[in-house]
């Protein structure tokens, strides 16, 4: 039997383990140097990573079956070690025409506005709902909310499907919608207020810029005054899941095929694809985001989202990357 002094004496014993135990989980999360990969727990796919308000940000796809991917989650963190979870920025409740297979956002700041751009439905044809959509915010963390109450894309141009969107904003300020699933990629020039597309000279609305080899997942940057093209080969569900890259004078190419720059590494992870690029201003920093799957891991939908750095040779050309369990070091932003 324990007497009520007894009893006393566990609670508070109890309580100074735990405080002690929080103590020294808070003491090795501040001692923290890399991110370790990945970065943040869960399965989630598809990540683009930006830079808004001195903060990191990432948004990915919930990875998992198609009607549940009814919603989008972000993570935000001030040095690329410490993450916090956002949850359900963009949810279907908000997008009447949107009922499932929320996929692979893409976000920009235009003016005071947020602009999220995402794949719904997965469209196997014309006839079918859906596309890519926008939605809007006041802030990067949401909620977002539809913004035209209807796809922006809703049909197949120069074969490709409207899905794995991504947003670039050139040097002059002008805002380009990159797109395109089923091995073809358009771009187009999105009009002042992101409500539609301006036409080229020739009167096309869709250029289709597809380089050999690619399948989904197109990404741009500009470095150096040349425009780095980036998109996914393989099939995502497989191991050999990979990205490559061209490099040209304009974002229209054309686009010669470079190089694969990253894919599994069969000590680390497999599947290693559908990225972004991150670069940390008035630095040497470059990283790039990405989802993987776990060794071992035979569900489609098991990936995360991780991080390693990215880096040059002396001609620009981006060396092949590291994938680690590591991750990369922290990085205050300034």
């Amino acid at each position: 039997m324990i007497t009520p002094t007894g009893r006393k004496t566990l609670f508070c014993f109890a309580v100074l383990c735990a405080s002690l135990a929080g103590f020294s989980q808070a003491k090795n999360d501040t001692q923290r140097i890399t991110s370790g990969n990945p970065v943040f727990p869960g399965w989630y796919a598809d990540p683009e990573a930006r830079i808004f308000n001195r903060q990191y940000w990432v948004y990915p796809t919930y990875s998992a079956k198609y009607e549940e991917q009814v919603f989008l989650d972000a993570f935000s963190s001030p040095d690329l070690i410490h993450w916090t979870k956002h949850s359900h920025i963009l949810d279907t409740a908000n997008v009447k025409w949107a009922k499932k297979a929320v996929w692979a956002p893409s976000i920009v700041k235009k003016g005071k506005k947020y602009f999220l751009f995402f794949g719904a439905n997965d469209i196997q044809n014309d006839q079918q709902l859906g596309g890519i959509g926008v939605a809007v915010a006041n802030r990067p963390e949401g909620p977002f909310k539809d913004y035209l109450g209807k796809p922006l894309v809703d049909r197949f141009h120069n074969g490709a499907q409207p899905i794995d969107q991504f947003v670039f904003e050139d040097s002059d300020g002008q805002f380009y919608l990159l797109y395109g699933g089923w091995r073809h990629c358009n771009i187009a020039k999105l009009n002042k207020d992101f409500t539609g597309f301006v036409p080229f000279d020739d009167g096309t609305t869709f250029k289709e810029i597809t380089p050999r080899g690619y399948v989904e997942g197109s990404f741009m940057f500009r470095k150096d005054n040349k425009y780095y093209f980036m998109w996914s080969e393989g099939g995502w569900t497989g191991p050999n899941y990979s990205v490559a890259y061209a490099v040209a004078e304009t974002p229209f190419g054309p686009f010669e095929r470079i190089g694969k720059i990253l894919q599994q590494d069969s000590t680390v992870a497999t599947g290693a694809g559908h990225h972004s690029v991150l670069h940390v201003p008035k630095t040497e920093q470059w990283y790039i985001v990405y989802h993987r799957r776990p060794l071992g891991e035979t569900n489609g939908n098991h990936r995360v989202t991780c991080i390693d750095k990215m880096e040059f040779d002396e001609k620009g050309l981006i060396r092949p990357v590291k994938i680690t369990q590591e991750g990369v070091q922290k990085q205050a932003l300034k």
